[in-house]
């Protein structure tokens, strides 16, 4: 017999694994349906301090319910293992696609970005910010359906004693400058890691990289992203405006909420003009002197 959890989920195949957690599919032999199990790491189960906040955040995000979202159903341990059940999603991780077909069309990476979107307006509203918005935590299902996992837990891992090298350097790629610092994370943050996955999209690279996390983390507070269009002529300015506007450094010239950087990815599918203020966002020499 499988290993089962909490004496109702079946333990089946892994299907993931990261720095904080490995997942598996697993079956719910009380609903019999298939769900994903993530199952917390051994380093963080000793942290008590860490099991509270990851809980806590964990039933924070349960209440979230969106279909650009993945659902959490319950939250549970068993011995002294902690995990959390999930919505089961059949497809692949967004990061995995990135490295197979980008760069994409300007239409595909809308249609990409826009859903990713949707879920932040939905979560922002509910007051929950992500703080790890990066292609390995978004799902795309076979049939193109974009699913964004992991809200709020990042706020327990960043806080915990034990830091994981592996996950600091799938992240740092997408980090604000804000949390490159140590600051306080806001919507903003979400929305500057949403413009480098644009970018991403849009050019197959990342706008920094670097031999180590910090030089990469360095670049996000001092450096400027060479415009998306440099890299890949097609790109029309105003989709390099809503790029560079995501990723201005200082968070007032960013845009203030999800739901704004929609109405400019509808004003590109609808051929009207973006504007965009291009002295403040790329006036590096400002930014500095902050």
């Amino acid at each position: 017999m499988n290993k089962m959890y909490g004496e109702r989920y079946e333990i089946g195949d892994k299907i993931g694994a990261g720095g904080m957690a490995i997942v598996y599919k697993a079956k719910d032999t009380l609903l019999n349906r298939t769900v994903a199990i993530k199952v917390l790491r051994e380093q963080f189960v000793s942290d008590e301090a860490f099991i509270r906040r990851f809980r806590r955040e964990a039933q924070s995000a349960a209440s979230l319910s969106h279909q650009n979202i993945v659902s959490i159903y319950d939250v549970g341990k068993d011995g002294n293992e902690e995990y959390i059940v999930m919505e089961y999603v059949k497809g692949q991780t967004l990061k995995e696609i990135i490295r197979n077909r980008a760069p994409f069309s300007a239409e595909n990476a809308i249609y990409i970005i826009r859903q990713i979107a949707e879920a932040l307006a939905h979560a922002h509203a509910n007051h929950i910010i992500h703080r790890d918005i990066k292609p390995q935590n978004i799902l795309v299902t076979d049939d193109g359906r974009i699913k964004v996992t992991d809200f709020g837990i990042a706020r327990a891992v960043s806080a915990a004693t034990l830091t994981n090298t592996g996950d600091i350097v799938g992240s740092v790629h997408y980090l604000s400058p804000e949390q490159a610092k140590g600051a306080q994370t806001n919507e903003q943050s979400d929305l500057y890691s949403l413009g480098i996955i644009l970018y991403e999209l849009l050019t197959g690279k990342v706008p920094f990289d670097g031999d180590t996390p910090i030089s990469i983390a360095l670049k996000h507070i001092q450096e400027q992203p060479e415009l998306p269009s440099k890299i890949v002529p097609s790109i029309a300015p105003e989709l390099d405006a809503v790029v560079m506007k995501s990723l201005a450094k200082s968070v007032e010239d960013r845009y203030q909420s999800a739901s704004e950087l929609l109405d400019d990815l509808e004003r590109i599918l609808t051929g009207q003009t973006v504007v965009w203020d291009k002295k403040t966002v790329l006036d590096t020499d400002a930014q500095k002197t902050e």
